[in-house]
C-alpha cells in the first residue's frame, strides 16, 4: 500500500477521533447555576402537598405536569416556554416561595432548569427552589410513591 494512502487514512482517523470529542465536549450541558441551598426535596415537597400545609408555588418547566398543584410552563429550552414562565411568574411577588421541576433527565443534561433559573435570577425572585431530581421524574418522584396527577 502506498504511503501517502496510509498516512491519509490514519489522518481521517485522527481528525475523526478529535472532532467527536469535540462534539462530546460542546454538547455538554452548561455549569449549575443552582446551589445545594436552593434544592428542594423530594420528600418534603410531597410531605407539603400530602399535608396541604405551605405548599409552594410549583411550576414545571419540562414537557409535562406530573405533580398535583403544578403550573405547566412548557419547556424553558423553548421560547415559548421562556415566555410562559415569565408570564406565570408575573403573577407572584419577588420573595414568593416558587419550586420549580422538570424531570426529563438527568440534571447534567436537562434543557430546561439552568434557563428557567436564569430567568429566576433576572427577573429578581429570591425564595426559589429547584426541585432535587437528579436522575428524572420516575425515578426520583414517582417511583418512591409520591403524589401525582391521576392520569399517570
Amino acid at each position: 500500500m502506498n504511503s501517502n494512502l496510509i498516512f491519509m487514512k490514519q489522518l481521517l482517523f485522527i481528525s475523526f477521533i478529535f472532532l467527536t470529542g469535540m462534539q462530546q465536549a460542546c454538547s455538554q450541558a452548561e455549569p449549575v447555576n443552582w446551589t445545594e441551598d436552593q434544592l428542594e426535596q423530594p420528600a418534603d415537597l410531597a410531605r407539603k402537598i400530602d399535608e396541604n400545609k405551605n405548599i409552594p408555588v410549583i411550576i414545571n418547566v419540562g414537557p409535562g405536569v406530573i405533580i398535583p398543584n403544578s403550573i405547566d410552563a412548557g419547556m424553558a429550552s423553548e421560547p415559548e416556554g421562556i415566555q410562559k414562565f415569565k408570564e406565570i411568574l408575573s403573577a407572584y411577588s419577588k420573595n414568593s416561595s416558587i419550586v420549580i421541576y422538570c424531570g426529563c433527565c438527568p440534571f447534567d443534561h436537562c434543557p430546561n432548569v439552568r434557563p428557567a433559573i436564569d430567568v429566576l435570577k433576572q427577573e429578581g425572585y429570591t425564595n426559589f427552589r429547584l426541585l432535587n431530581l437528579p436522575q428524572n421524574i420516575r425515578t426520583d418522584w414517582i417511583a418512591k410513591g409520591y403524589p401525582t396527577i391521576k392520569e399517570q
